[in-house]
């Protein structure tokens, strides 16, 4: 129950104040078990994706007592499993602590044994559609997918999956991975599915995302080389897929050269959630509970706005009045993202197996 509530069920000023103060001191022993275990491990967190590059900065600032180790910035979500399971008996900084990975891998990273429960102290604000009632995975922030174009060698942008199978957009277009391995490049081929389809779901929607990449395979427009800042900055990947905020930050980072244009595609809105997890071998369980709780924080939850994300305590934030105005004007304009769709939890696992069993198959992929 939170303050709030008691107060509304008739709870003494005596009893809230003695609540804050209990909260307080809960934070404070955290905070020192924290310290007293001095290093907190991440993975998968490159710099640019939702500006973590500064989010971790500024806990290292606040608690300078905790080292930070960075684990292989560019892994996906398939990776991040992988290293909880090879380093479950390494109490060294080779074991995650804490991960990011697609809404997908919660469920069966909690089946597996493989994270912890942990439940931050602005729980209440998380929707619970995108967080486990017990507490052992919870939406951190959001996006929807578009495309980066650069404009110096895609003339005229497509606006939709469907221009992309024009001749003109030959050898030009790329996802940011192998979909089996990685959620926003799983999440580009199922929202492709969607633009044929926009009433398939699941399964049936993985598997018309394929045969649309199959045919850009087929035809020529897809590029067989990992679509990122680089590759598209040097025309080798000038039309790719991505998570909203990774190409606005891209966008700006690269500062008109190339110019690029970032569209959300008209024929299917996809939006993706990402979620926090625990380790249930984590060497610095203290320090990771610590890193939750900056990270849900007002503090951490601006700092993920900052880079373009839309943090899973938007609304409530919203509401209160705490986020910034000069953040909000960043952001594209409200109406682009109107036709979002968030596929469940059973739809993204559909998904993931689908493609575990159809994109080597149809793609010829290794």
């Amino acid at each position: 129950m939170t303050l709030f509530q008691r107060l509304l069920a008739g709870a003494s000023l005596l009893a809230l104040s003695a609540t804050v103060a209990s909260a307080a001191d809960m934070m404070a022993e955290l905070t020192a078990a924290a310290k007293k275990e001095g290093a907190l491990t991440v993975i998968a967190l490159p710099h640019d994706w939702c500006d973590y590059g500064t989010v971790i900065e500024a806990f290292k600032k606040k608690y300078p007592e905790i080292k930070v180790n960075e684990l292989n910035p560019n892994a996906g979500s398939g990776d991040e499993i992988e290293a909880i399971k090879a380093n479950k008996g390494n109490k060294g900084p080779q074991a995650p602590d804490v991960i990011d990975v697609g809404l997908s891998f919660g469920p069966s990273a909690k089946k597996d044994g493989l994270i912890q429960a942990y439940k931050v102290s602005t729980w209440n604000e998380i929707p619970d559609a995108v967080k486990d009632p017990d507490g052992f995975f919870y939406g951190d922030y959001y996006g929807v997918l578009g495309l980066g174009i650069n404009k110096d060698v895609a003339k005229k942008a497509p606006t939709s999956f469907a221009d992309l199978k024009r001749p003109e957009y030959a050898n030009s277009v790329a996802i940011p991975g192998d979909p089996r391995t990685g959620n926003s490049s799983m999440m580009s081929v199922y929202a492709s599915g969607l633009s044929v389809d926009g009433n398939a779901k699941g399964e049936d929607a993985m598997n018309k995302g394929i045969a649309f990449f199959k045919s850009l395979k087929a035809s020529g427009n897809l590029v067989p080389v990992n679509g990122n800042a680089q590759n598209l900055a040097q025309g080798t990947t000038p039309i790719y897929f991505d998570w909203d905020y990774n190409l606005l930050a891209m966008r700006d980072k690269l500062a008109g050269n190339p110019p690029v244009d970032v569209v959300i595609p008209s024929d299917a809105v996809v939006a993706g959630v990402y979620v926090q997890a625990i380790s249930a071998y984590a060497p610095n369980p203290n320090a990771a509970k610590l890193w939750m709780e900056y990270l849900y924080s007002d503090e951490g939850q601006t700092g993920w706005l900052r880079g373009y994300c839309h943090p899973i305590r938007f609304n409530a934030m919203s509401k209160a009045g705490k986020l910034p105005a000069d953040l909000m004007a960043k952001l594209p304009p409200a109406e682009n993202y109107a036709k979002a769709v968030f596929p469940t939890l059973d739809e993204q696992g559909a998904a993931k197996k689908a493609t575990a069993d159809n994109w080597a198959k149809e793609m010829g992929a290794n």
